[in-house]
């Protein structure tokens, strides 16, 4: 049975001969190009071709398709599904934010103000270590204090009194490509939603709202169970990149080959689409870093707490990270 090939719902996708002729003829490409591993090389070209679906996951496309300075549609219909209500995005806020003068810079992805003054921050995740429940909890705060100042600073521009029940919502939503331990020892779930409760049932709204969404595990639910409704089809348009599994998307849901349309257009420009996924790469090479650094760290923690014999081996793993160090330095320059 023959595989199913984009190039039929998008003409603009070129065949990989041609891809390879204009890079062979451009130093600059061609430089890029042999900089990539194998695979790497075979997979930009694949999604270029329609051999398989581009990854809407890697943060510079996603950025650029769900935009909401110049898209806010997309991301209305997105955090519809998942808050299950309408919403209308009224204004997008700065992503970066210190919680007090002596604290690290918080970078988020996209954060937003909605109609009814609440705040929704979307972050998207390779890997879920980096993004465990303590980050989740310093995300959400930050967006709680900036409602704080915001309400705050209105109502004294306006004369009138500070009340804390006029604060509204926020919403913290994590996307995570390959989840947590804790997520897939869950496989049977796709989303996670949470708020602070108490012991006793006690009924006392608060604000904080937390979405977890584990990518990895929608992708094995949905080989048995298809595209159940919008926020499956969301979430397919994501995380998927087999062609015969995109199809059925844009048939169910035609709204979606708009934008596919407008990634694979991106195509058209190599210079634009290799500078993407360039970017795409250094941002997992980093990551792979820290992460490195972080088991590195973890495994010191015990060493010390162990025997003598262990003290050894944790110079080795102390070298270890100095060097883990210097790689991530010349990956951030």
């Amino acid at each position: 049975m023959k595989k199913s090939n984009l190039k039929q719902y998008f003409p603009v996708l070129r065949i990989k001969a041609e891809i390879l002729t204009e890079i062979g003829g451009d130093p600059r490409l061609d430089t890029t190009f042999q900089s990539w591993e194998k695979e790497q090389q075979n997979e930009f070209l694949n999604f270029c071709t329609g051999v398989k679906g581009c990854k809407i996951l890697y943060d510079a496309f996603f950025k650029k398709i769900m935009n909401p300075t110049e898209n806010p549609e997309r991301l209305e219909k997105f955090l519809s599904a998942v808050l299950r209500k309408k919403v209308k995005i009224v204004q997008v806020l700065p992503n970066e934010s210190r919680m007090t003068a002596e604290s690290s810079l918080l970078i988020m992805d996209i954060v937003v103000e909605l109609e009814d003054g609440s705040i929704a921050n979307v972050e998207m995740q390779k890997i879920g270590y980096a993004f465990p429940g303590q980050r989740t909890s310093c995300y959400s705060a930050d967006l709680l204090l900036r409602q704080y100042q915001r309400v705050k600073t209105g109502l004294q521009a306006a004369n009138k009194k500070f009340s804390y029940m006029q604060i509204k919502d926020v919403y913290t939503i994590v996307l995570f490509e390959k989840s947590p331990q804790e997520l897939k020892d869950m496989p049977d779930h796709y989303i996670h939603r949470g708020r602070v409760t108490f012991d006793t049932d006690l009924k006392i709204h608060m604000p904080q709202e937390f979405i977890y969404i584990p990518l990895d595990n929608f992708r094995a639910i949905l080989q048995n169970k298809g595209i159940g409704n919008e926020f499956d089809a969301w979430l397919t348009f994501l995380c998927e990149d087999e062609p015969e599994i995109i199809e059925k998307l844009i048939q169910k849901y035609p709204y979606f080959r708009d934008l596919y349309d407008e990634v694979y257009k991106l195509c058209e420009n190599l210079e634009d689409i290799m500078g993407y996924y360039t970017e795409a790469l250094q941002e997992m090479d980093k990551n792979t870093v820290q992460y490195m650094i972080e088991e590195q760290q973890e495994q010191i923690e015990e060493l010390k707490a162990g025997r003598e014999e262990d003290k050894a081996e944790l110079v080795r793993k102390d070298a270890r990270i100095a060097e883990l160090e210097r790689q991530l330095a010349a990956l951030v320059k």
